[in-house]
């Protein structure tokens, strides 16, 4: 029996965009529209049909093939609708958030149906009780459960990846990432970082319980995500401000799962600011939105402020940029890395959802199964994919 990720027509689709309306669903659509290839089986998902027609118009203008794009409908709130979902792809991803409000559902469906999930998440807490409900119901059914499919945490999982792969086999390893970018964001991140923001011990609670569960790395093997402290960086030239993000946990689990980040593995993710005022000010300004956070009133009045649905227009966007700086040592070895593009949060995201897509439905990949990152389940074939995207993956310095 072939597995559902290899190319068979025992489904209609190779691919389903769920969400395909929303702010970067839409941007997502017009890349695979303009990038997906003549033979892909794909489809647009949401609950409201006027509107996925309206978006099948837009991208038919672009490619004229489009027009015949089938439509499909599902809902968040309708388990069955998600279940006919699930098992009419090979490969599914999902832009509807926030993901604890929204997501759970089409979770369950793909790990049950045996179908390959993506998502744009930057959620911890969402993520660790999807591990806890469905990796193993996925590694049964051979579903792949890949969440943080977009800047959060492509950059930096693959960015750790292809520094290691630069850096001596078997010895201790200790890699460094320090993000610098100018973009802003949209309503559906601000209100997925103000719902993450306000359940401090909820996501703590998940925490603790996936360290209970989920196995330790083979082979007496130490791996660990740590949170540094503030310090004024040589190597990047900038203050380094720790960022406690979902980038370092995700960049921690492939380092667990591949034998190549070496016996003893440790990862630090920061924020590079050049001026010590700003990183004062923005740190402040951090601590004030989460203490904000913690009262309903207050969130609710923060979630006003920018509209669910809403993001950058295209002439903000083109101006925006990110740039991943990394520095890795082992061996007697130390080599400094970067990754660089365009529009973090929504145009780069947009295409690194949609590679990552392709990727799995097209690639060949290692055979891995349950809930798994960027760099284990796509590891090569991802990285040289976004470099012919245009997202640049460079060595700057080996000393």
């Amino acid at each position: 029996m072939p597995r559902p990720n290899e190319k068979s027509d025992d489904r209609p689709y190779d691919i389903v965009l769920f969400g395909a309306t929303g702010f970067v669903g839409e941007l997502t659509a017009h890349y695979l529209a303009e990038h997906a290839p003549q033979d892909c089986r794909w489809a647009l998902a949401g609950r409201t049909p006027s509107k996925l027609e309206q978006l099948r118009d837009r991208l038919a203008k672009t490619n004229s093939a489009c027009a015949e794009l089938p439509l499909l409908h599902a809902d968040s709130d309708d388990p069955a609708s998600l279940r006919e979902l699930a098992r009419s792809t090979r490969v599914l991803a999902s832009t509807v958030g926030p993901y604890l409000q929204y997501g759970e559902g089409l979770v369950a469906a793909c790990a049950e149906a045996g179908t390959d999930y993506t998502d744009l998440t930057g959620e911890p807490e969402f993520v660790d009780r999807m591990y806890l409900a469905y990796d193993a119901v996925a590694r049964r059914t051979g579903a792949r459960l890949v969440h943080a499919c977009g800047f959060d945490s492509v950059p930096h999982d693959l960015g750790a990846y292809f520094t290691v792969r630069r850096l001596p086999e078997g010895v201790p390893l200790r890699v460094d990432g320090f993000v610098r970018a100018g973009a802003q964001f949209s309503g559906g991140t601000f209100a997925s970082a103000l719902g993450a923001m306000g359940r401090g011990r909820q996501m703590l609670r998940a925490a603790e319980e996936r360290r209970a569960h989920e196995p330790r790395p083979e082979g007496g093997r130490r791996v660990k995500a740590v949170v540094g402290a503030p310090h004024r960086s040589s190597e990047v030239g900038a203050w380094a401000v720790p960022l406690p993000t979902i980038d370092g946990q995700v960049v921690q689990r492939s380092a667990a799962a591949l034998e190549r980040y070496g016996p003893d593995f440790r990862y630090r993710h920061f924020a590079a600011v050049k001026w010590l005022p700003v990183a004062a000010g923005g740190a402040l300004a951090v601590g004030s939105v989460v203490a904000l956070a913690q009262v309903p009133a207050a969130r609710r009045w923060l979630s006003s402020l920018v509209a669910p649905g809403t993001g950058p227009d295209e002439a903000r966007r083109a101006k925006s940029w990110f740039t991943v700086r990394f520095v890795g040592e082992g061996g007697g070895k130390r080599v400094f890395t970067e990754v660089s593009g365009g529009d973090p949060g929504y145009g780069e995201t947009a295409k690194i959802l949609a590679e990552s897509l392709l990727c799995l439905a097209f690639d060949e990949l290692p055979a891995t199964a349950g809930q798994v990152t960027t760099a284990t389940a796509m590891g090569d074939a991802l990285l040289g994919r976004l470099q012919d995207a245009g997202i640049r993956f460079r060595v700057a310095h080996v000393e």
